[in-house]
């Protein structure tokens, strides 16, 4: 690959890397997307509530007050053409006593500043109508806010920019960048030029910024934790339901989050660590994100729980600041673009904040339209999804889809086929569980992914030692003890 130029290099495959690839995709381009994982949504973008949210939490006048309530406005028809289930559950932010309601109507003022439609402050009658389990004596409700599968969403926007003519590289690590336009991108895969760079490397993004001599930065990791609970509890509440937030500038306090596939999130929490890919889960956390949930929503039990999962936000601020910091969105050197900081509301805020790369090229270079662009982008099938008569008919053209592969979350055989032979060529366990809910369910894969490892030793004969989880060193066997498929 020595030699390699493109017009465009963006360093980062999470949900705004991939949303910078999908918009530049729109123009007559060489585009050419890195990341150093084995599929795209394995950093931050791959550990979230998966929450749109709708501008009232964000300083007004702030990038990311401006970029989050335009996101939000824009999410609905992205979700759409990409085939990307998308839910306005709504959202009640909850006082439990009276000394917080006058942060209540702060929030309010906020989001009535951000232009954010629709927000009023509703009692505890009210609040029962809603969410009949929910305590609490006054609470900020949201209609618009939503949610949304961040794994899904993540791969749709990768997988139309492909569609389009990006060229994405996986397990392709940045490893320097020498140059000024056209920069020269080093990586453990060979050279790129490239006359601009977009570094959208989240969790590592000032580490990439350092390598062209921009120093001012340094992202602060901040662990939330977070339960799982099982599809059984769903009914219990509506929407989204949030404690008002602490005062201090380290998270939005932890919260009950429906997911698109019906189980509930409870978390996250924050808390300042020193290792970036610390993703552990902590007994003294995981019984503190109990506690509080059951605060707001008592009929919860842990018996409930099916998994719990850690995600890094990638602060730019220290443990003990005042103050949160703003999004960095800029060219900090010619042709150099750093988007750091992309922490909370970066999943709803990364269409706006694609735009916004857009239009700081088009100050330095002008962009043909590319007139064979198409925003669609056909979603694959959701057999669970299905009605009946639906699910029939598959199954009379394909016998495949009446075979349950995972028995938890009803994902075919057929679904596992797909998932596999996915555009991006993501083959492992982590590629086939974003794509087809297959081993999410309350046995996590003890029953299914035997029958996934089959499947994908039928259709492209791996050697034992690339059976991963996840990509890179995550080896799913060490060996065999017999192989059944040979004639003794």
């Amino acid at each position: 690959m020595k030699g390699s130029s493109s017009d465009f290099i963006i360093i980062g495959g999470g949900i705004v890397g991939c949303a910078v690839a999908r918009e530049l995709s729109r123009y007559e381009a060489k585009t050419i997307l890195l990341e150093r994982e084995s599929d795209v949504a394995m950093g931050i973008s791959g550990r979230n509530s998966g929450v749109v949210h709708a501008g009232f939490y964000v300083e007004p006048g702030s990038l990311k007050a401006e970029t989050n309530v335009l996101g939000h406005r824009m999410m609905p028809k992205i979700c759409h053409d990409l085939g990307v289930p998308y839910r306005e559950v709504g959202k009640i932010v909850v006082a439990k006593n009276e000394g917080e309601i006058k942060d209540l109507y702060k929030l309010k003022d906020n989001g009535d500043k951000n232009g954010v439609n629709e927000l009023r402050i509703i009692d505890r009658e009210e609040i029962k109508k809603i969410e009949p389990e929910v305590e609490g004596i006054k609470a900020l409700y949201s209609p618009t806010s939503a949610i949304l599968d961040p794994f899904l969403l993540n791969i749709a926007l990768a997988e139309n920019a492909l569609q389009n003519g990006v060229r994405i590289l996986l397990n392709t690590e940045v490893t320097d960048i020498k140059g000024k336009g056209p920069f020269i991108v080093k990586t453990n895969r060979g050279e790129f030029r490239s006359e601009f760079v977009i570094n959208s490397a989240g969790l590592f993004s000032d580490k990439i910024a350092e390598m062209v001599g921009i120093d001012r930065y340094k992202i602060c990791p901040c662990r939330g934790e977070y339960h799982i609970l099982d599809k059984n509890r769903r009914h219990l509440i509506h929407g989204m339901v949030y404690p008002v937030p602490p005062r201090e500038p380290g998270g939005l306090g932890i919260h009950l989050t429906p997911t698109t596939d019906d189980n509930i999130f409870i978390g996250p929490s924050a808390e300042y660590i020193e290792e970036r890919e610390d993703t552990a889960n902590t007994k003294e956390i995981m019984e503190k994100l109990y506690s509080e949930a059951k605060e707001l929503l008592p009929k919860i039990s842990k018996k409930d729980f099916i998994r719990s999962f850690a995600g890094i936000r990638p602060k730019l601020i220290k443990p003990d600041a005042k103050k949160s910091r703003d999004f960095v969105i800029e060219e900090s050197i010619d042709n150099f673009i750093n988007l750091i900081g992309i922490e909370s509301p970066g999943l709803t805020s990364a269409p706006a904040i694609a735009r916004k790369v857009v239009e700081i090229i088009k100050r330095k270079k002008r962009l043909k339209k590319n007139r064979k662009f198409n925003p669609k982008r056909k979603a694959p099938v959701r057999f669970s999804k299905l009605s009946d008569e639906e699910k029939s008919k598959l199954i009379q053209k394909n016998p495949n889809y009446g075979r349950i592969v995972c028995r938890c979350e009803t994902v075919t055989r057929q679904e596992i086929i797909d998932a596999l032979k996915n555009p991006l060529g993501a083959r492992n366990i982590y590629g086939v569980r974003k794509r087809s809910k297959a081993t999410c369910g309350r046995c996590q894969g003890g029953f299914c992914i035997p029958k996934i490892v089959e499947i994908m030793e039928e259709f492209y004969n791996p050697s034992i030692d690339d059976l991963t989880l996840k990509g890179n060193n995550s080896r799913l066997f060490i060996g065999r003890t017999k192989d059944l498929r040979k004639n003794d």
